[in-house]
C-alpha cells in the first residue's frame, strides 16, 4: 500500500496552508463577531479554484479527486470554518446531482458558473418535517403541462442567503414518494415565486449562514429537471447520491478542526506553569493529548482510505458513514478535552478554543445525524 500523497495534491495543500495563515486567519476573529466574509476574501476564494474544487476540468473547474478535496477542506478548517462552508455547497452537495445524474446541457449551463464562484449553490432537502427522513419532503411539485410549479417550505439550508442557484427536492407523486414520487430540480434564485426567508441563528458557525427559502407557486420549466424528463421521480436517488461524498468531506472538516485544536493544545501546555512545572508535565494532561493525537491519527486513516478507494471507483458506503461518524465524533471529543485543557481560558471568547467547541458540535448532526450513519453501517453489514 502506497501511503504518499501524490505532489501535485502536496502543493495545493501547501497552497491552501499559505492562504490560511496570510489571509483567513488574521480575519478570523472579525468575521465571527460581524458573521460576515468579506467579498474581498470570497473573491481571493474564486481566483484559487476553491468554487470548482471538484469540478471536472472540461467545466471549468480543478477536477480534484476524493481525497485532494479531502486534503484542501481539512487545511481550510483549521481556522473559522465558515469559510469552509462559503465553498462546499458549491463543490458538493449543491452540485454534484447536476455533474452525477445531470443532462450534458445543464452541465455546460451551470457547471462553468459554479466553479468559477459567479453563482453559489445550495441544497434545498431539510424542511421542518424531513430531516433525517429525507423521504417524508412536504415540498410538492405538481405538473402544469412544459412546467411544474413547486410550493412548500425548505430550512437549514447552507448558503441559501448567497447562492443563486439550488438543487431543490420535491415531491411529485405523494404515494410513490422515495420510491419513484419525488424529483430533483435546479432552480435559478431569479424565478418567479423563489424566495429567501428567515436566516437561522446558530450556536456556531457564525459567517456561515443558513436560512429558509420559500416556494410560491414557482413556476420550474420540465427541462429543470435535474436529467430531464427521464429522470421525474428518481429525485430521491439523486440526492442520496451525493451524499457518500459529503460524508467523507465532512470527516475532513473535522480532522481538520481536531488537528488545529491538538497544536494549540500542545503549545498551550508547554507554555502554561502550575506548580512550578509546565502542565504537559502533569500525567492526566500527557494522557489527554496522546489520546487526542491517537484518535487523529485513526481517523486520519479511515478518512484517506475511504477517499482513495472512491477514487478509484469502488462503493464506499459503508466506509463513508464510518469516516463520518468517527471523525466528527471524534472531533467533539477533541474538542471538549481541549475546554479541559486550557480551563478557564478555554471557555473564553478570547481564544479560539471556545469557538471551535461550538462550530464541531453540529459536525455530528448535519449531512447525517451520527444516529443515520449507524443504520447505514449496520444495514451495509447485515444486507444480502
Amino acid at each position: 500500500m502506497d501511503f504518499e500523497i501524490p505532489e501535485s495534491l502536496r502543493m495545493m495543500q501547501e497552497t491552501i496552508r499559505r492562504f490560511v495563515k496570510q489571509d483567513l486567519e488574521p480575519i478570523s476573529d472579525k468575521v465571527e463577531e460581524e458573521d460576515n466574509i468579506p467579498e474581498e476574501i470570497v473573491q481571493k476564494m474564486r481566483e484559487l479554484g476553491l468554487f470548482g474544487l471538484s469540478i471536472p476540468e472540461e467545466y471549468g473547474g480543478l477536477g480534484l479527486g476524493t481525497l485532494g478535496e479531502c486534503l484542501v477542506y481539512e487545511e481550510l478548517t483549521k481556522t473559522n470554518a465558515c469559510f469552509r462552508s462559503r465553498i462546499g455547497t458549491s463543490n458538493g452537495i449543491g452540485s454534484m446531482g447536476i455533474l452525477f445524474d445531470g443532462t450534458e446541457g445543464q452541465k455546460r449551463k451551470y457547471l462553468p458558473r459554479i466553479a468559477s464562484g459567479e453563482w453559489t449553490t445550495c441544497f434545498a432537502l431539510s424542511e421542518p418535517e424531513a430531516g433525517s427522513d429525507a423521504g417524508n419532503v412536504q415540498t410538492a411539485a405538481e405538473r402544469d403541462g412544459d412546467h411544474f410549479v413547486i410550493n412548500g417550505l425548505k430550512h437549514f439550508i447552507t448558503n441559501g442567503d448567497v447562492a443563486s442557484l439550488a438543487t431543490v427536492i420535491a415531491v411529485t407523486d405523494k404515494k410513490k414518494r422515495s420510491r419513484g414520487g419525488i424529483t430533483a430540480f435546479v432552480v435559478e434564485k431569479s424565478t418567479p415565486g423563489f424566495y429567501t426567508g428567515t436566516i437561522e441563528r446558530k450556536m456556531g458557525l457564525r459567517g456561515s449562514h443558513t436560512c429558509e427559502l420559500i416556494f410560491d407557486n414557482c413556476r420550474v420549466p420540465v427541462e429543470n429537471v435535474i436529467g430531464g424528463e427521464p429522470m421525474i421521480g428518481q429525485g430521491f436517488k439523486t440526492a442520496m447520491g451525493v451524499l457518500d461524498k459529503g460524508r467523507l468531506t465532512m470527516g475532513a472538516c473535522a480532522l481538520g478542526a481536531a488537528h488545529k485544536l491538538l497544536e494549540l493544545c500542545v503549545e498551550y501546555s508547554k507554555e502554561r506553569v502550575q506548580f512550578g512545572k509546565p502542565i504537559a508535565r502533569f500525567q492526566s494532561v500527557g494522557n489527554m493529548l496522546a489520546d487526542m493525537a491517537t484518535e487523529i491519527y485513526a481517523g486520519r486513516q479511515m478518512l484517506y482510505h475511504a477517499a482513495w478507494l472512491r477514487d478509484r471507483g469502488k462503493m464506499v458506503i459503508k466506509e463513508a458513514s464510518m469516516a463520518k461518524l468517527f471523525c466528527t465524533e471524534m472531533a467533539c471529543r477533541v474538542a471538549d478535552k481541549a475546554v479541559q485543557i486550557f480551563g478557564g481560558m478555554g471557555y473564553m471568547k478570547d481564544l479560539p478554543v471556545e469557538r471551535f467547541y461550538r462550530d464541531l458540535r453540529l459536525y455530528p448532526i448535519y449531512e447525517g445525524t451520527s444516529e443515520i450513519q449507524r443504520l447505514v453501517i449496520a444495514r451495509e453489514l447485515t444486507k444480502d
